[in-house]
């Protein structure tokens, strides 16, 4: 055939966004079915052979204060901090100073809780982008009073500032994330691989909610699957078996058949191939629970030649960030937990020789006000967010960090900050190096996942290689 430049990817795309838009349930189901068939057989995009790369979401619920995560700490950004603070300004003492592999006049330092963070950082292996958050358009104090921008709705709403971090589609109720939309332009790096590109160790969740690749979910002790059964030869699963392949005629008793029989073949695999999986030597912390998710991913992340990915996504998460009251006393803990748990995620890669092929990054709710309610902080908008991986140009604090000011020109009040770096930007950047292509032509991939990308300046933040 003549060639088009239509590619492969970009029709299969068109073509199940269309089934999914026009068609009635039964006929979805089918035209999902070849789709996926063709799919299989498409071309992948000149990604070279043995390539992989893995996005790992850590969601901090409850919307982490990260105003006491990355603190200015030259004498008048950091006398500004205290001053505003309040109560809840750490000391000078106390703070991690960071190195800035690029000078431009900022001078930061870290949370005392978080000094395996520092280390990454300094070891340019993690940057931080400062005030991120849920954007329509660009904001500045004067749009927003005046009511001249189309803002988020519900603003400062944990629910839906969740559901806007994850699906980067603020201004529509989407029923996909946009890990969800990247797995359904990319599924065909998988080849035929039976298990998800979307992996969840934290149970449901929106962003990685696509039309076509539903999410597969896994405990911190592997697969889930159905109990009772000893194996495959076991007289119960032989029976489930056959009973999930009879000849059904009714188009949904087979797709419930089929449904049922890929979730016990792909338990069987994952169990099959973590049990031979040489174990990990990283020590992970105790009572970790977010330890304990992020080492699922990596012995995953071990086995994906025998799962047969070169794309995965996933979603892990830890909550209690929601500190209203008592900020002081269980911050602390919260933002330690984080820090070793991604430090020994972060050394995990290392033995696995996967560094530069895994970026971990944050998300959460929202930031929190500056200002303190006499025990902790509330419900802010912009926040700072870190990300971690050997393909990380770290050391850097990305985007424009506030001006310190309570009313001041980054201020809607009450010290919450505006944010200067949209989600779409931040998470665009990530997309990009996940192997979704940059342009912005309209139609074009970076669109369908991020559709209000093009109103902001910086599609590309610039913090990956």
């Amino acid at each position: 055939m003549p060639s088009s430049p239509l590619s492969r990817r970009h029709f299969l795309r068109q073509a199940a966004c269309a089934a999914v838009g026009t068609s009635g349930i039964a006929s979805t189901i089918w035209n999902l079915r070849a789709l996926g068939a063709a799919a299989t057989a498409a071309d992948t995009g000149g990604i070279q052979a043995g390539d992989f790369k893995a996005l790992v979401c850590v969601f901090l619920y409850g919307g982490n204060d990260s105003a006491n995560l990355l603190v200015p700490r030259d004498p008048a950004n950091y006398n500004a901090y205290a001053t505003q603070r309040g109560v809840l300004a750490l000391p000078q003492s106390a703070i991690l100073p960071i190195n800035d592999l690029v000078n431009d006049g900022r001078d930061f330092a870290l949370h005392p809780s978080v000094p395996e963070l520092r280390d990454i950082y300094n070891q340019g292996k993690l940057a931080f982008v400062a005030n991120v958050g849920s954007l329509m358009a660009p904001v500045t104090r004067d749009t927003y009073l005046n009511g001249s921008v189309q803002l988020p709705p519900q603003l400062f709403s944990h629910e839906d500032q969740q559901t806007q971090w994850q699906t980067s589609w603020p201004g529509n109720p989407s029923r996909t994330g946009w890990g969800g939309r990247m797995a359904d332009l990319l599924r065909t790096l998988n080849g035929s691989s039976a298990i998800s590109m979307s992996i969840s160790v934290a149970g449901s969740n929106v962003f990685e909610v696509g039309n076509v690749v539903s999410q597969y979910q896994v405990s911190t002790n592997g697969s889930i699957g159905l109990s009772g059964f000893n194996g495959t030869s076991d007289p119960r699963y032989v029976a489930y078996n056959n009973i999930a392949t009879l000849p059904y005629t009714n188009l949904f008793e087979r797709a419930f058949g089929a449904v049922t029989r890929r979730a016990i073949d792909n338990n069987v695999l994952i169990t099959n191939a973590l049990a031979v999986a040489p174990p990990l030597t990283t020590v992970y912390p105790a009572n970790s629970y977010l330890g304990d998710q992020l080492n699922m991913v990596a012995r995953l992340i071990s086995v994906r030649a025998a799962l047969g990915m070169r794309r995965q996504i996933y979603f892990v998460s830890v909550g209690g960030f929601d500190t209203h009251d008592h900020e002081l006393t269980d911050q602390p803990a919260l933002l330690g937990d984080v820090s070793t748990a991604l430090s020994a995620f972060y050394r995990s890669t290392v033995e696995l020789g996967m560094q530069n092929s895994v970026t971990t990054f944050t998300a959460s709710d929202f930031g929190r006000t500056f200002t303190t309610n006499g025990a902790g902080s509330d419900h802010g908008w912009g926040g700072h967010h870190l990300v971690m991986g050997g393909d990380v140009k770290g050391g850097n604090v990305y985007g424009r960090y506030p001006i310190l000011s309570v009313d001041g020109p980054d201020d809607t009040g009450y010290g919450r900050w505006i944010p200067s770096t949209s989600v779409d930007e931040y998470s665009a950047t990530l997309a990009k190096w996940f192997g979704v292509n940059p342009s912005l032509a309209p139609g074009g991939e970076m669109l369908t996942v991020f559709p209000n990308l093009g109103r902001f300046a910086t599609p590309d933040l610039g913090f990956m290689n």
